[in-house]
């Protein structure tokens, strides 16, 4: 049986609030990932952002080059990648085949993943370096609103999965 995915079964059907707000979060988490993990990658002594090489003592890292690459493929990229395919809701295949939620488009688990993904971050992080800032409670609380819009029954309901056909054609 073949089945398609919310593209043509949204067509023409309005974007929930909630939807949007999300594609917005992902770009600009994105964002200011991108800005801080490429700055991390060009200054790996953290100079540019004045921040000491000290906030690592208690870290595997001898300076901020592992964390920026990380920080800017799996905080920015993703995310990135994330509010493209929300917002476009491609017919990728490759993404489709690691979905593990088959009755939603793969930007919807996209998402989740992304939520998950800065939360990790934050926690490791805390651990890492012992301590608590600000920033880290605005980027987890940041991972929890994404995780909770995307769990809306209306986010779900719009990247649903319907049939196309009901069965084979002749």
């Amino acid at each position: 049986m073949a089945t398609t995915h919310s593209s043509a079964r949204n067509q023409g059907k309005r974007r929930p609030f909630a939807v949007g707000l999300l594609i917005w979060l992902q770009v600009l988490l994105a964002l200011g990932a991108l800005a801080g993990g490429g700055t991390f990658i060009l200054a790996p002594d953290g100079h540019v952002i004045q921040m000491p090489l000290s906030n690592l003592k208690d870290s595997p890292f001898k300076d901020f080059l592992i964390p920026g690459i990380l920080l800017f493929t799996f905080v920015g990229l993703v995310p990135l990648a994330v509010a493209y395919s929300l917002w476009k809701r491609p017919s990728w295949r490759w993404p489709e085949a690691i979905n593990p939620f088959r009755d939603t488009h793969w930007s919807w688990a996209g998402s989740l993943a992304a939520g998950a993904i800065i939360i990790l971050w934050i926690t490791v992080q805390v651990l890492l370096i012992r301590a608590v800032a600000f920033l880290h409670v605005l980027y987890w609380v940041w991972g929890v609103v994404l995780l909770v819009l995307t769990l809306l029954p209306s986010v779900r309901r719009y990247f649903g999965v319907g049939p196309l056909h009901a069965g084979p054609q002749s």
